[in-house]
């Protein structure tokens, strides 16, 4: 029942409640007092959880060491640690999660800026990185803002207004500090077994971020906004995104069985301009620091209800055990054939293998 018709149901009982007190008062009868309408909640719906995963090959881009053997590991293992919040009001919904990614040591922390080598060029077994990054979007319903149903036909449940940003701070030796906003549009459409998928064209602008090896007087004085960044923090142009995400039950399954799902994500944000934030030093080919269509994605995640299939429906995803596939290409904009000393290695053009991830990883989630 949406906000709407509960507020008018509510007034109805209140109103019926006087009629009745009237009559009585009209018999000579005691009177007892009208009952309050019960007070609705401002939110309709709010689901909080933490999870905890294991990630095997994770990657960072730049991050890489050379085997015994001579070939090149770009990969860490990540622990993720992550609370999500969602929560459903009368006119949309609001979506925050915020994830600690704990890395091995081929992902270094400062002072090292490469696995086991300081910026200095000294020998170091440096910990692993900590990375903290937040998101969160928001949806204002076109029925609900409008009291309509103009925007529901067929699979189309609704259409939204939607906003949101990210923030993420690492203490690697880059130190980056993303700031972006979105803003746009979601399509909502309805899938069977009571599954949906969001679809959202959007504007996407990374208004800030920090570089500390493009850092006027790292390397040598330069010129500030042109060969170097005065303080490090780099500006990039808005652009494109979309992004996708779906959930689905797996009710044609037998009724004993059917504790499974699966949903996925994923999000493509267009050339966001020079990936250094310094257009002079941008060459071409494997040289090249221009920013590409980035590609972040879980594809698939299978999820197995625990408290379900355990203690019954009165618990479902109270628990949940899952695995999933991860896919992120041209990782934060950077373009994976290119971007010499990053993602490639010059003047060879071999691939460092840190600018493109592709893991299984599982977890486990908790409701409370």
């Amino acid at each position: 029942m949406s906000f709407r018709f509960k507020a008018i149901a509510a007034a109805a009982l209140s109103l019926a409640t006087l009629a009745t007190g009237g009559l009585a008062q009209a018999a000579d009868l005691p009177v007892k007092a009208a009952k309050k309408a019960p007070d609705l909640p401002f939110f309709l719906v709010i689901d909080d959880r933490v999870s905890f995963s294991w990630m095997p090959k994770g990657t960072d881009p730049g991050m890489w060491s050379v085997r015994p053997d001579g070939s090149i590991n770009g990969t860490t293992a990540k622990q993720v640690y992550s609370f999500t919040h969602f929560d459903l009001w009368a006119y949309g919904t609001n979506f925050f999660t915020i994830s600690m990614f704990k890395s091995g040591h081929n992902d270094p922390a400062s002072p090292c800026s490469a696995p086991g080598v300081t910026i200095t060029g000294g020998a170091a077994d440096c910990a692993g990185a900590t990375e903290i990054y937040g998101l969160f979007r928001s949806t204002f319903g076109w029925n609900e803002i409008f009291n309509t149903k103009a925007f529901t036909m067929g699979p189309l449940h609704n259409i939204s207004f939607e906003v949101g940003m990210d923030a993420n701070t690492e203490n690697n030796f880059l130190a980056p500090a993303k700031r972006d906003v979105v803003a746009g549009l979601q399509f909502a459409f309805d899938l069977p077994y009571k599954g949906y998928i969001n679809v959202a064209p959007l504007m996407y602008w990374e208004f800030s971020n920090h570089n500390a090896f493009t850092q006027c007087g790292l390397f040598a004085p330069g010129v500030a906004g042109v060969t170097c960044n005065s303080d490090g923090n780099v500006s990039y142009n808005p652009t494109w995104a979309v992004e996708i995400n779906y959930y689905m039950d797996l009710g044609f399954l037998p009724p004993n069985m059917q504790f499974w799902s699966i949903s996925g994500r994923a999000g493509w944000y267009g050339p966001k301009g020079d990936s250094n934030g310094t257009p002079a030093l941008s060459g071409v080919g494997i040289l090249s620091t221009k920013s590409k269509t980035e590609l972040n994605s879980e594809p698939i995640r299978l999820t197995f209800d625990a408290s379900k299939a355990v203690w019954g429906d009165k618990y479902s995803h109270f628990v949940d055990l899952w695995v999933a596939y991860r896919y992120w290409q041209n990782k934060f904009g950077l373009d994976h054939n290119a971007m010499a000393g990053v993602c490639t290695i010059a003047p060879t053009g071999q691939s460092t293998k840190s600018c493109t991830e592709s893991t299984v990883y599982g977890g486990v989630t908790v409701k409370f």
